[in-house]
């Protein structure tokens, strides 16, 4: 059967070449998501001065801890949409497709309500300085306002991954950034409206790209079409996808909460390291996004093979998509620090901002590529259906340690070099026991074949 314009055949042929057709897109559009921040920081920055762009810098892991458990969940719905797919089971993709949609939609009802309600106290607990918690606590609520439409993007987009197709999403994005650059421009220059107008200038644009995700969906065949009047929740298929997503999720989310830690450290230093420490972590988004393309590939091309069973190419698309993350981690990572010193000019002119944005890039964007090992190794365990396994792996050998180290290490050598050192160190942790934990998982799964034939 030919396959769709927008489809790449996972389970069949050569695979180099496909895994780069997907990952190539998908990590241009983790880009460009990463654009909308980084419009709006480098706008504030630029216009609106440092306390504003240190409020908006800071706010990043606060709002990846209140919505990480959410868009884990979509996770769930990729591995489970494409191993059905695998599987030619069109009636199962069906339903899987509209019990997403709907979710996604009660997901971001509950995020709104939890930003309005918890934005500021939580900001306030992590002892933002009263010259950003103002501006913070503003630009949480409006982002919040709109999560629904972001939910809705991230499942949509999780859906037609999961059938290989990660172009139609770069299209979108490309047309919603042009808008959310356009319009910070005119709310914070024409209209002077501060952190208010990047936060209302993301969120319209967002909407932009879930309504063009939507349409897209509307528009496909087979299981994958969507049909408004058939949306609802297939209880078996929430619980298969709450039980692949759900750790997935919360894994997420105690990793921001060991990153609102991290934050919160960082926040005793200061406005002005604050706002070096955003410049640099936004610079570091897209090392990170680039790198975590090759997880989100290696999570929808092993789930697909592995409900095809086709369990012999699992092992070959791992081993090509940890040589694509490792080259990516050294190109991009230590690139970014290289350059480190202009790019983070683009953020800030201020001397202090930028020298203590470089001491961030040091620990983080050099060794960068353990990371990506990390998140690489986890993705073949989620698509062989393993989610509990690496969500415990993960939080004993990064979250864990990292506020340990916090207590201990960094309370008795209290500077900034001792903060992010502990980020490679817990990689480096972690990504040895993914190791050995897939090495278990993919000789059991190897017997269960041979027991099978």
């Amino acid at each position: 059967m030919k396959k769709k314009s927008f489809e790449i055949d996972m389970c069949n042929g050569p695979l180099l070449g496909k895994i780069l057709l997907f990952a190539l897109p998908l990590m241009a559009s983790g880009i460009l998501q990463l654009l909308f921040n980084a419009a709006d920081i480098i706008v504030l920055g630029r216009f609106a001065g440092h306390e504003a762009l240190a409020a908006v810098g800071s706010t990043s892991s606060l709002v990846a801890l209140l919505t990480n458990v959410f868009i884990g969940l979509s996770v769930g719905t990729n591995v489970l949409t494409a191993s059905y797919h695998g599987a030619g089971k069109e009636d199962e993709v069906s339903e899987t497709v509209h019990t997403a949609v709907l979710t996604s939609l009660i997901s971001g009802v509950l995020l709104v309500i939890i930003g309005l309600t918890f934005a500021r106290p939580l900001l306030e607990l992590m002892g933002t300085p009263e010259d950003v918690l103002d501006g913070a606590s503003l630009y949480i609520r409006i982002y919040f306002a709109g999560m629904p439409v972001v939910m809705l993007y991230n499942f949509g987009a999780s859906i037609l991954r999961a059938f290989g197709d990660t172009r139609r999403p770069l299209y979108y994005l490309i047309a919603a950034g042009i808008i959310n650059v356009i319009l910070n421009l005119f709310f914070v220059i024409a209209f002077h409206m501060g952190v208010a107008g990047v936060a209302l200038a993301t969120i319209i644009s967002q909407a932009v790209s879930a309504y063009l995700i939507v349409l897209a969906l509307m528009h496909s065949e087979g299981g994958f079409r969507l049909t408004p009047a058939k949306l609802r929740i297939y209880p078996d298929k929430l619980m298969r996808m709450l039980r692949i997503g759900l750790p997935a999720g919360l894994q997420g989310a105690i990793f921001s909460l060991s990153n609102v830690v991290i934050q919160s450290s960082i926040n005793s230093f200061g406005s002005v390291a604050m706002a070096g420490s955003s410049a640099a972590a936004n610079i570091e988004g897209f090392v990170y996004t680039s790198m975590n393309a090759l997880h989100q590939t290696n999570l929808t091309f092993t789930s697909q093979n592995y409900g095809a069973g086709k369990t012999k190419r699992i092992l070959h698309i791992l081993l090509l998509c940890q040589a694509c993350v490792i080259a990516t981690g050294v190109i991009l990572g230590d690139g970014a620090y290289f350059f480190g010193s202009h790019l983070l000019r683009i953020y800030s002119s201020d001397p202090e901002v930028i020298r203590y944005g470089l001491i961030r890039m040091s620990f983080i964007c050099c060794p960068y590529l353990l990371c990506g090992i990390m998140d690489v190794m986890v993705g073949s365990l989620r698509g062989l259906g393993y989610s509990v396994l690496p969500m415990i792996v993960s939080l004993t050998g990064a979250c864990l340690l990292r506020i340990v180290w916090i207590l201990t290490v960094f309370r008795s050598s209290h500077t900034l070099q001792t903060l992010f050192i502990s980020y490679p160190i817990s990689w480096i942790l972690t990504a040895g026991v993914h190791v050995l934990c897939f090495i278990y998982a993919y000789r059991k799964l190897l017997r269960n074949t041979s027991q099978t034939l």
